[in-house]
């Protein structure tokens, strides 16, 4: 019983590991929340990007605002007055001794007044700066909402294979606590039988401790990550597809750096954002200088007044008018200077911030450039160490059955092959990532980038 029952708990612990691994690989379960169905919900439901939107709608006021200081603005009034007045004059009391003298009088009566006034400006340098700010304002917003879905597709992908390697983490650290546990209660009957030793019960048992350690950091990090990714899709993910038996990466359109860089530079929704704003400042130094400069308007006004005052009370009159207003500013106490050379520094300042960004998304685009080249490589070499890993727990026990190796060497074997797992999950994840990472970056991502990768789910 002794050695047939050791060979035999070593046996059924090595295939519950193998077991374990291969489950965790296979498809997932019916019903599960496709990438591609998390990113709809995510365009819907994530708070960021819809604050993107309602910045973008009211960006495109902008365009209307602007438009508006160039075309006729029309006013009109109207007026209704009660008025009860005392006058006193010195006239001719007395027609037929000619006789002079005070006459008071306490006339009571309606005042109204109506008008209509159509301004059309002529000249408006102020106005014109404006009218072009709004253009350029406009087209601002819709690159900015442009740039924050592509950081969407980006940033929920990211969340949703967090998760997946979160619980990756999870099968893996319970696989292992659980092969620990059989070897703890194998090495407990070999020694009572004398055929173990205390030694490798004490190995197994650090082993075990260690495993229920990170088993439990596990399970807070699929908490945490599904939390995360909860908030973005807006409602519980429930289950969620997972990566595809016989995964393959794609390979790269081909092209040096040099070629992903120039699509970049042309084609960054972030950067052409960054230039629109670099012009929208420059166009404010325009607003601001023009109030320097003179306004003509024309106008035309049309009044109609019934006893508008005291000395016409009993006259009623109807005025037509159409000419050209000149309005010269002379001096407003620096203010105009002021505002103009602000203006110019938040001109240099969006420049400054624009040569930021160019620096930013060429670091973002050169990483992500360089782990999808390197992650085709890590995942060939990761899906061989998995590989060799397996067969090394085989040779190890068939070892351990000869004499040849001891305990300690099957849990050195079992360690070896549950980290090359989780690193090749981790690469499988990361090159996936990366790929939307390096297409955001070229300013190439589409709602088709993100049907591609949900392709490689199952």
């Amino acid at each position: 019983m002794t050695k047939t029952n050791k060979r035999g708990a070593l046996r059924r612990g090595t295939l519950a590991l193998a077991a374990g691994m291969a489950a965790l690989m296979a498809a997932g379960q019916a019903g599960a929340v496709s990438l591609q169905q998390a990113y709809e919900a995510a365009l819907k439901n994530d708070p960021t990007y819809r604050m993107s939107y309602y910045d973008k709608e009211s960006a495109q006021e902008n365009r209307i605002i602007g438009r508006s200081y160039l075309l006729p603005s029309v006013g009109a009034s109207y007026s209704l007055q009660r008025n009860v007045a005392d006058t006193d004059t010195f006239q001719t009391v007395n027609p037929y001794t000619g006789a002079k003298g005070h006459v008071l009088d306490n006339p009571k009566y309606l005042s109204r007044s109506s008008a209509i006034q159509v301004r059309q400006p002529i000249l408006n340098l102020d106005g014109i700066a404006r009218y072009r700010q709004g253009k350029v304002q406009a087209k601002q917003g819709e690159a900015a909402y442009a740039a924050s879905g592509d950081e969407l597709a980006v940033r929920l992908a990211s969340a949703y294979m967090d998760v997946l390697f979160a619980e990756d983490q999870v099968a893996l650290s319970k696989v292992s606590r659980d092969m620990y546990v059989e070897m703890m209660h194998v090495n407990q009957r070999l020694f009572e039988k004398g055929e173990g030793t205390r030694t490798d019960m004490l190995e197994t048992q650090a082993r075990l401790d260690l495993a229920e350690a990170q088993l439990t950091e596990a399970q807070d990090n699929v908490v945490a990550a599904r939390e995360t990714l909860a908030g973005i899709i807006g409602m519980d993910p429930g289950n969620l597809d997972t990566l595809a038996d016989g995964f393959r990466p794609t390979t790269l359109p081909p092209g040096s750096f040099e070629d992903w860089e120039k699509t970049a530079r042309e084609n960054n929704k972030e950067l052409a954002a960054g230039r629109l704003a670099v012009e929208s400042a420059r166009l404010e130094i325009s607003k601001q200088n023009a109030g320097h400069y003179p306004r003509v308007d024309l106008i035309a006004a049309y009044s109609k007044g019934d006893a508008e005052s005291i000395n016409t009370y009993t006259q009623s009159s109807t005025n037509r008018a159409i000419g050209v207003q000149v309005n010269v500013p002379i001096y407003q106490g620096g203010a105009i200077s002021a505002t103009t050379r602000q203006a110019a520094d938040a001109y240099g300042r969006a420049q400054s911030d624009l040569d930021a960004r160019t620096s930013r998304v060429m670091v973002e685009l050169r990483k992500a450039h360089s782990i999808v080249l390197s992650s085709v490589n890590k995942i060939g070499a990761l899906e061989k160490a998995v590989e060799s890993g397996t067969l090394l727990m085989k040779a190890t026990e068939q070892s351990i059955k000869g004499g040849v190796r001891i305990n300690l060497d099957l849990l050195n074997a079992q360690q070896q092959l549950y980290t090359s797992q989780r690193d090749l999950a981790q690469a499988r994840y990361s090159y996936l990532i990366g790929l939307l990472r390096l297409r955001a970056a070229a300013g190439t991502l589409d709602a088709s980038s993100v049907r591609e990768i949900s392709a490689f789910f199952r």
